[in-house]
């Protein structure tokens, strides 16, 4: 088993290249289809996997594509499923395996469904030729959140879910995502951050979780979006990494970061800036959904004619944050 897993981080963790989140939910890829004027049916939904999946140079910058679990039945306009247009270039599909959130608290704070039947639908997505899985939690910054209770059950399932997915041959990411939605500081960020992922690690430990074949998808270090005076890259970058080195341990290979609501320049300035800090113990790369998206989304407007200019938007968001990983990006390539 080792063997399978070590090859599956062979083919995830290059250099120059990222991961793809393109696992919306029905609910959530509507609200994309919804910014560019389009309906939200199945149909629309496949164009829109099928404009991103088949861009020229896919496989140049992106590594690996965290699906949803309707689009491993979708074909792209070839006739051939996404999964298997994704190994001919190079590229390892993955799964989201969680079932979304679930509220728990008078603080409004949510847990992760689907630990409850996970492992038949990991042997089920792996027969669709899925290698890599993963679940995301979610924490709010507020002046009594996030609870301990809700980062240590988060934790707990976070590492349950890995151990899991390791048992069944693939690669579980895993996504602690503190929130950026709110007032709050850099400060309390950097706090909330700490505690979570040092909690995660814990866990996973305890698991006996084999961290090397373990990918982490953390959010960055970052004042909250309705925050005055909000941080500056610089800042983002030095407090991320601080963070980073003193909770996540150097066996693990990757730390792909997700934007969580930053616009694609943000995303990508801020990944580049991390790479100017010295050397780090481990890859530090991108798990983008919207920050590498957008462009791409903007450029189609769900029309067949706008299809090659929106490929060409999606590469190009794709190659400066390629670059960002070896920290060559700068402001004046956009």
């Amino acid at each position: 088993m080792s063997e399978v897993l070590k090859g599956i981080i062979k083919d995830m963790v290059v250099p120059g290249k990222g991961i793809l989140a393109a696992d919306e939910s029905v609910g959530t890829a509507g609200k994309r289809l919804a910014s560019i004027g389009v309906e939200n049916t199945e149909e629309m939904r496949r164009q829109y996997r099928n404009m991103i999946l088949t861009a020229p140079d896919f496989g140049k910058y992106i590594s690996g594509v965290i699906l949803f679990e309707e689009t491993l039945a979708h074909k792209a306009d070839s006739g051939t499923l996404f999964p298997d247009v994704l190994k001919k270039v190079g590229t390892v599909p993955g799964i989201k395996v969680d079932q979304g959130l679930q509220e728990v608290n008078e603080k409004k704070e949510q847990v992760t469904k689907g630990l409850e039947g996970l492992g038949e639908r990991l042997e089920k997505y792996k027969k669709t030729g899925a290698r890599f899985t993963k679940w995301r939690a979610v924490y709010t910054i507020s002046e009594s959140t996030p609870s301990d209770e809700i980062i240590k059950q988060n934790a707990a399932d976070l590492a349950k879910y890995a151990k899991s997915v390791q048992e069944h041959g693939m690669v579980p990411i895993v996504e602690p995502e503190v929130l950026i939605d709110g007032t709050h500081s850099i400060d309390q960020c950097e706090k909330a951050t700490s505690k979570v992922l040092k909690a995660v690690f814990d866990a996973l430990k305890k698991e006996n979780v084999k961290l090397e074949y373990t990918i982490l998808k953390p959010s960055m270090v970052i004042s909250g979006k309705e925050a005055e005076n909000g941080a500056g890259v610089k800042e983002v970058a030095q407090r991320t990494i601080k963070v980073l080195k003193a909770t996540v341990p150097k066996e693990l290979p990757s730390i792909n970061f997700l934007s969580g609501g930053q616009t694609p320049e943000e995303a990508t300035a801020h990944l580049n800036e991390m790479h100017k800090l010295g050397e780090l113990p481990w890859y530090v790369s991108f798990s983008y959904a919207r920050a590498l998206q957008e462009p791409a989304l903007k450029a189609w407007k769900g029309k067949k004619e706008n299809l090659a200019a929106a490929q060409k938007a999606f590469i190009q968001r794709a190659r400066l944050n390629g670059l960002a990983t070896q920290g060559k990006y700068s402001e004046d390539m956009e």
